[in-house]
């Protein structure tokens, strides 16, 4: 929907609830698009942001595969020495 700023004025609630609710709303000057109404985005609070890394990590943990240390995956390629062979 495409509302004339000067009219959006006498409108604004109704704009806002609609554009809450799903509709894109767009606010025209002089015929031309100048600005959107979106809704805001939920923004995660410190505890939920806590959480949601504490869940990443466990699930990363389960995931891991025992096997060599990657830090010592290539040491067949070299001598006691530190050298390739």
């Amino acid at each position: 929907m495409r509302v004339p700023v000067t009219e959006a004025k006498g409108q604004l609630t109704e704009l806002v609830r609609r554009a809450e609710a799903g509709e894109e709303i767009v606010l025209t000057r002089h015929g031309q698009p100048a600005v959107r109404l979106v809704p805001v985005e939920h923004q995660p609070t410190a505890e939920e942001k806590r959480k949601i890394l504490e869940d990443i990590s466990e699930r990363a943990s389960a995931k891991a595969l025992p096997g060599p240390d990657a830090a010592r995956s290539q040491d067949f390629l070299y001598d006691d020495d530190g050298l390739p062979k």
